[in-house]
């Protein structure tokens, strides 16, 4: 005994903060999903409360999360909006690339001194002045993180001149910054350099009407000529290629949003089916099959749930190869049980819950949605996990 009160860690300070926001979130999720509008309040919300600082470390000024504590609260955040979850794990992957995953990667002294300073400006804009980070990778081209990348960064004084564009860029209408890879022509590997939005060579093409996740704002990004300073690149050369390579489980953020997901159908059956209906109206609770359907559900759920926290806590720096084949299989039964549990609710639930005027309906779209979701999406964990040790060779296509 110290005698010392005991100090909230940032996980629970955050599922605090979730819990007391979260009912707001979800009354306002349908009017964003119907309008295919950015859920800026509930952002505003999120920075009031700190939590555009969740990954930032505490010496900058954040609340020091830990990688399991992102996970475990984006989750929790996505019980109540699953599209502001998924667009709050791109927001929080900038942080935690730059911050404690890239504390874990080798570099020179005086790489990490400029790193340093880098990462201390981009923490103070964010925790300061509020400024929402977008990380769009994909281009359309190839499957993969380190694969089909054609948006180029030519060195010109003081910085690049970027060119290309960036698909499924979530926030797009709303964030401060897109931090996005790139190939610096002559090049191996990959550059992780940050464009302001406001930068005369960046323009947001196209219409955003999806099934689901309507709300994110996935609208695709074009450069052209875009001058990006030479201090605007969020990590060192060689650090984007070797964070890939050293720490896979950055691809098992996706996936929080749909195991959050999944709960909040399950939170919504067990309401549904277990509610007191009027005098003289039989209880849906009583009858057989939707009791029968009611536990696949908790079953499904649950078998999602515990793989899924297994790969979680497993999530480290150079996994061995069993960890990663967790993590596969983690992040294809996350995807695929959401939608799996979002199609029994359904039929277990009947007709009337898939008036709008329930979220039942929302929560299947937007379950629908994961499987597709680069770079893990279900077809490459079906991929890696097929050829998982049936080869002499070591082959786990850890850029994948």
């Amino acid at each position: 005994m110290t005698g010392l009160p005991d100090v909230p860690s940032a996980r629970d300070l955050a599922f605090e903060i979730v819990h007391d926001l979260g009912p707001g979130f979800a009354g306002r999720a349908a009017g964003y999903d119907r309008e295919t509008a950015f859920p800026f309040e509930n952002y505003a919300e999120l920075r009031d409360a700190g939590m555009l600082g969740l990954c930032i470390p505490k010496r900058y000024g954040g609340m020091g999360a830990s990688f399991q504590d992102y996970m475990h609260v984006a989750a929790e955040l996505a019980r109540f909006c699953p599209m502001t979850a998924l667009t709050y794990n791109m927001h929080s992957q900038t942080t935690l690339w730059t911050g404690i995953l890239a504390d874990d990667l080798d570099m020179p002294a005086d790489v990490r001194e400029r790193h340093e300073r880098i990462r201390s400006e981009l923490y103070r804009w964010i925790l300061e002045d509020g400024a929402i980070m977008s990380q769009p990778l994909s281009e359309g081209i190839a499957r993969g993180a380190t694969a089909g990348v054609a948006t180029t960064a030519t060195p010109v004084p003081g910085g690049f001149s970027v060119n290309g564009r960036k698909v499924f860029a979530s926030l797009a209408g709303a964030a401060h910054a897109y931090n996005f890879t790139c190939r610096v022509p002559g090049e191996e590997g990959l550059r992780f350099l940050s464009v302001r939005s406001d930068n005369a060579g960046v323009r947001i093409v196209g219409d955003w009407d999806p099934l689901g996740m309507r709300g994110t704002d996935s609208r695709t990004l074009v450069f052209e000529d875009a001058f990006v300073e030479a201090d605007d690149e969020l990590l060192p050369p060689g650090g984007f290629d070797q964070l890939a390579a050293r720490w896979p489980h950055v691809y098992l953020t996706l996936t929080p949003t749909y195991i959050g997901l999944t709960r909040a159908v399950v939170d919504f059956v067990q309401g549904y089916l277990g509610s007191t209906p009027p005098p003289g109206i039989p209880a849906r609770r009583d009858v057989p099959a939707k009791q029968w359907a009611w536990a696949e559900i908790q079953i499904a759920y649950e078998r999602s749930r515990s793989l899924w926290e297994c790969a979680v806590a497993e999530a480290r720096l150079d996994p061995d190869p069993e960890q990663l084949r967790r993590a596969w299989a983690a992040s294809y039964t996350a995807m695929e049980t959401a939608p799996e549990v979002a199609a029994l609710a359904i039929r277990a639930c009947g007709g009337g819950s898939l008036m709008r005027n329930l979220p039942l309906e929302q929560h299947y779209r937007d379950a629908r949605c994961g499987s597709v979701m680069l770079p893990w999406s279900a077809e490459v964990c079906l991929e890696l996990l097929g050829r998982y040790g049936l080869y002499d060779e070591p082959d786990d296509h850890r850029h994948v």
